[in-house]
C-alpha cells in the first residue's frame, strides 16, 4: 500500500510551499468576505474589464464561475489493471432462520409498533420457512479530478508569487496528500507563480464606493418628519432640526463606504486556484430472487461479505453461481470506465459480494394463513399483512 500511495503522489518536481486548505469553502477564504447586511447596490456592478492572464496548462480558466475548468489527467497517469482476475466462486446456500429466531424477530417487530398486538407472534403456528439466496454486488471506484479557477483577494502587501519566478507547474504535477481511500474529500491549492496585482474594478483603485443609500450626499430623508421639517403638530422636527434631512447611518454621513471587493485596499491579488476533488462512486446491485420481498429494504441491513477484490483496477467477476451477479459486475466496470476514465484519474477500485439472509415465514393464526420476511444479519422483519393491528390517534 505504501508503494501504491507513492505512485499516486507522483510529481516531476517540487515548487516550494503550497498552501492547502482541506474542505475550504468555495467562497470567503480566498475571495473578499461579503457582509451579511450588504445591499445589492453595494455589490460589484461588473466583472473586471481586462482579460485574465493566459497561463500554460490552465488555458480557458475563468474567474469565479463556481464550477471551475476541468483538467483531465495526462495519458501517463491513466491507471492500468493490477493483479489478476478474481478466482471463481463456489456455490453458497443460505440456511433458513430457526423457528425460535423467526418468532423472536416477529415479537420484537410487534413490540416496536404502538398499535400492534403481540398475540399473533405468541400464538402462531409455523407452516414453512423458505430461504432465498440473495446477493448484493457493489463496485466502488475512487477517483481524483482536478479543476482550476481564477480567484481574487484584497491585496494587503503580501509577497506576489508571479510568473517572474518561473513557469506555473502543470495541474497534475502539483503534489497533494491523498486522503483515506474511498473517502470523499476536497483540497484547494494556490497554484505557484500565477499571482498578479490588478486595480480593483469595483472602486477604480480608490478603495471607496459611493453610498447607495444616500447616493453620496451623506444625508437621507428624515424618517420622523418624512422630509417636511415639521411634526404633525406643526412644531419643528427636533431630529433633523427642521431641515427634513438627517445623517445617513449607512455611511456615517461621509457619502462613501469602504469597497467590499478590495476591502478598501484599491488593489486585488489574482491567482489560479487548483481544486483537487476525491470522490467514491458506488454501483450497487441486488439479485432479484422473485421472493416478493421489496428489494429497497436491503439498504437498511448488512450481510456476510463472501467476496472482496480491491486493486488499482479490478477485473469483472466471472463464473459466479448467480449469473446476474457476473453480468452486474461487467456492466458496472464498463459504466464506471465510460463515466470517469476520460475526465478523472482512477486511484483504486473495490468490488464486494455480500450474502444477505432472507427467509419467508408462513404461519397460521386463528385459522388463517399469513406470512412475513426475516432479512439481514440484524433479523429485521417485513410483515405487510400482520393480522392484528389498528390505527390510533392522540386527541
Amino acid at each position: 500500500m505504501a508503494a501504491e500511495r507513492q505512485a499516486i503522489s507522483v510529481s516531476s518536481q517540487s515548487y516550494g510551499a503550497v498552501d492547502q486548505m482541506s474542505h475550504a469553502p468555495a467562497e470567503g477564504y480566498f475571495g473578499a468576505v461579503v457582509p451579511d447586511n450588504m445591499t445589492n447596490g453595494e455589490e460589484p456592478s461588473a466583472p473586471p474589464a481586462y482579460p485574465m492572464d493566459d497561463v500554460s496548462g490552465y488555458e480557458g480558466t475563468a474567474l469565479g464561475d463556481g464550477g471551475g475548468k476541468g483538467l483531465p489527467p495526462p495519458s501517463d497517469l491513466v491507471t492500468d489493471h493490477g493483479g489478476g482476475p478474481p478466482p471463481a466462486q463456489t456455490d453458497w446456500n443460505i440456511p433458513a432462520v430457526s423457528e425460535d429466531a423467526a418468532k423472536e424477530a416477529l415479537l420484537q417487530y410487534a413490540a416496536s409498533k404502538c398499535c400492534y398486538s403481540s398475540a399473533p407472534a405468541k400464538e402462531m403456528l409455523f407452516r414453512s420457512l423458505q430461504p432465498f439466496n440473495t446477493y448484493r454486488y457493489r463496485l466502488e471506484t475512487f477517483i481524483e479530478s482536478r479543476s482550476s479557477e481564477w480567484k481574487t483577494t484584497p491585496y494587503r502587501g503580501e509577497f506576489v508569487d508571479s510568473f517572474l519566478l518561473g513557469p506555473a507547474p502543470l495541474p497534475w504535477t502539483i503534489q497533494v496528500e491523498v486522503p483515506t481511500m474511498f473517502t470523499d474529500n476536497i483540497t484547494r491549492v494556490k497554484v505557484p507563480h500565477t499571482s498578479s496585482l490588478k486595480d480593483c474594478h469595483n472602486c477604480r483603485c480608490s478603495g471607496t464606493i459611493r453610498c447607495t443609500k444616500c447616493h453620496g450626499r451623506g444625508k437621507v430623508q428624515c424618517w420622523i418628519c418624512h422630509g417636511s421639517g415639521n411634526r404633525l403638530n406643526k412644531d419643528r422636527c427636533t431630529h433633523c432640526r427642521g431641515s427634513g434631512r438627517s445623517r445617513c447611518n449607512s455611511c456615517s454621513g461621509s457619502g462613501h463606504k469602504t469597497c467590499i471587493t478590495c476591502s478598501g485596499k484599491g488593489q486585488l491579488l489574482y491567482y489560479i486556484e487548483l481544486q483537487v476533488k476525491w470522490k467514491n462512486n458506488i454501483f450497487e446491485y441486488v439479485a432479484d430472487q422473485r421472493s416478493g420481498f421489496p428489494a429497497d429494504l436491503f439498504k437498511e441491513v448488512t450481510g456476510e461479505k463472501m467476496f472482496v477484490d480491491e486493486q488499482s483496477m479490478v477485473y469483472p467477476v466471472v463464473n459466479f453461481p448467480d449469473p446476474s451477479i457476473s453480468q452486474a459486475s461487467q456492466n458496472a466496470l464498463v459504466q464506471h470506465h465510460t463515466q470517469f476514465a476520460s475526465t478523472s484519474r482512477v486511484l483504486r477500485q473495490r468490488q464486494t459480494i455480500e450474502l444477505i439472509p432472507l427467509t419467508k415465514v408462513e404461519y397460521e393464526w386463528q385459522g388463517k394463513w399469513y406470512s412475513y420476511y426475516v432479512y439481514g444479519d440484524e433479523n429485521r422483519v417485513y410483515a405487510e399483512n400482520y393480522p392484528k393491528k389498528c390505527c390510533c390517534s392522540i386527541m
